[in-house]
């Protein structure tokens, strides 16, 4: 068969679905293998919302999203979403084509050192040589992009390699299975969460694997001990769980922060540094902390890790439950009762405001938590909303809330709903994005229209890159020029055959976020935001003491 036949069969063996991208001359061969496969192309308007679109499959899926562009500008419009899944974590993979070998190594039209630029920004990439290396590659590939922490790694396929015969055949994936904890360092945990006065566990990223999930909520719920999440690791536990003390990773101080100040020993579950880094909240390093994750601990000043777990996290915690569930449980559940109960009453504080013109963020944010149900999924873009979604937006699930927050990457929201769509076509699918980042990737709109991805987008209007703003005045007091104009966004979606409508009073928000998910087509709501807002809140949290 021809090489791009066997690239196409090696990854049907490894299980793939959908590849999200825009094809060029020099993978004609693959695309054409392609069509005669089961696999479904997703035909884009950018590269970029490609790689996004490949991040959220793997993200929900747990298995590597696929995306593909050509050489030269095709691959340099990839990397920003391949660079957001890997330091998000996300197994992704990532395919393009090259120009064929005999005109590599000279100046030529597009040609470029593809694999030297994406080397900073996967886990493993390389160029096909010889076609009977492809069923290596390919399975190489995805074990490594699927091998805790998941990330993403690229293949290239010159255009002269793909056309050529070979004989090879795929190679069959099969499980790996992580290690188990070393029982050492699960007694030196045991000893330390025992005898520490205010334990706190600190759960990030890793704990949005189900089994992770539940295996936090037994460990908590065993210990009696409360958990904090990152931003990404929001519904590792539930909103309702009393022992879920909610989000913590806003620069500000919040009532959260009470409760990680007062900690002498951090458990942190699959957490990354990115997320939220320690020196906001173990400045000088006074904390013992207990690293579970699948990696050891990463080196730094203000992360001195007292017992290191390096093991499958889950295992982990099983092994801990299995020690403390006959057990007494170390903390009660009165003890985060006022922590819970603030931060429960901030949440309501706006959900009757009666505002006809800009809208406050939490009252947007209170009725689409009203309206969505739990297996309904919410997407983040990157802007202020960012940081009012993960304060006031919590989960009952995990990945019911995405957020980009180790790459932060403005753009994701749009294009990562029509993956989302289209790995859970029945469930509600939201993405709130700023006025800046929406239009990044707003061509891609037309994909979720050509392809019945039902998504809704919600905007929130400021006409300005408020989140820069924000962060200039908390520091100088002033800002620097950040204002910009908007298109109508209601004529706009009209114009890609999508429904639109302007949210113009509060009382509308959750009607008419009921309206578009139920009107059978993509859809856009648009709104002017309050974000005088955001200098109110730093002024709010700024004020609480140091006990409640």
């Amino acid at each position: 068969m021809k090489a791009s036949d066997l690239f196409v069969k090696c990854l049907q063996e490894e299980g793939v679905e959908y590849i999200f991208g825009l094809p060029g001359e020099e993978n004609a061969d693959f695309m054409i293998s392609l069509k005669k496969s089961p696999i479904k192309f997703i035909l884009c308007r950018h590269e970029q919302a490609a790689a996004f679109m490949a991040d959220v499959y793997g993200r929900l899926t747990g298995r590597p999203g696929v995306c593909l562009g050509t050489l030269g500008p095709g691959a340099t419009n990839l990397i920003t979403g391949v660079a957001d899944a890997n330091m998000d974590r996300a197994p992704l993979i990532c395919l393009t084509g090259q120009a064929d070998l005999k005109r590599i190594h000279k100046e030529s039209h597009q040609a470029m050192d593809v694999v030297q630029m994406f080397r900073p920004v996967t886990k493993w990439n390389t160029t096909v040589t010889h076609p009977d290396t492809i069923p290596e590659i390919v399975r190489k590939a995805f074990k490594i992009a699927t091998r805790e922490k998941m990330g993403a790694c690229h293949i290239e396929l010159p255009e002269d390699v793909a056309a050529l015969e070979t004989n090879a055949s795929p190679i069959k994936p099969v499980k790996t299975r992580r290690p188990s904890p070393e029982y050492k360092a699960l007694d030196q945990a045991i000893k330390l969460i025992e005898t520490a006065s205010h334990p706190v566990i600190l759960a990030g990223n890793g704990c949005v694997r189900t089994r992770v999930s539940q295996q936090l909520q037994l460990f908590a719920k065993y210990t009696g001990i409360g958990v904090i999440n990152t931003f990404m690791a929001k519904g590792a536990i539930p909103r309702k769980d009393e022992h879920c003390l909610f989000t913590m990773g806003l620069q500000s101080r919040d009532h959260i922060s009470i409760e990680m100040e007062k900690a002498d020993v951090v458990i942190a579950v699959g957490f990354d540094m990115v997320e939220y880094h320690p020196s906001l909240w173990n400045r000088g390093n006074k904390k013992q902390i207990i690293n579970i994750d699948f990696e050891s601990a990463e080196i730094d000043e203000n992360y001195h890790v007292t017992v290191d777990i390096h093991s499958d996290v889950a295992g982990a915690l099983w092994s801990l439950n299995e020690h403390f569930k006959n057990r007494p449980a170390l903390r009660k559940t009165e003890d985060y009762a006022e922590v819970r109960q603030a931060m429960i009453e901030d949440f309501a504080e706006h959900k009757d405001d009666d505002a006809e013109g800009v809208i406050k963020p939490q009252k947007v944010l209170w009725d689409a938590r009203e309206v969505m149900g739990e297996n309904d999924i919410l997407l983040s873009d990157v802007g202020a909303h960012k940081m009012w979604i993960a304060r006031y937006f919590q989960c009952d699930l995990p990945n019911t809330c995405l957020i980009s927050n180790g790459f932060c990457s403005m753009g994701f929201a749009l294009p990562g709903a029509i993956a989302a769509k289209i790995v859970y076509p029945n469930s509600n699918v939201l993405a709130i994005c700023g006025d800046a980042g929406v239009l990044m990737n707003f061509q891609d709109l037309e994909t979720a229209a050509r392809i019945n991805a039902n998504v809704v987008i919600m905007v929130w209007e400021d006409r300005e890159y408020g989140l820069i703003k924000w962060k200039q005045m908390n520091h100088f007091g002033e800002h620097s020029k950040l204002e910009f104009n908007n298109p109508d966004f209601v004529k706009l979606a009209e114009s890609f055959g999508c429904w639109g409508k302007k949210v113009t009073h509060s009382n509308q928000v959750k009607s008419v976020l009921e309206e578009a998910f139920s009107v059978n087509k993509p859809a856009i709501i648009t709104l002017d935001i309050d974000y005088r807002e955001n200098l109110k809140l730093t002024e709010k949290l700024g004020k609480i003491q140091g006990v409640l």
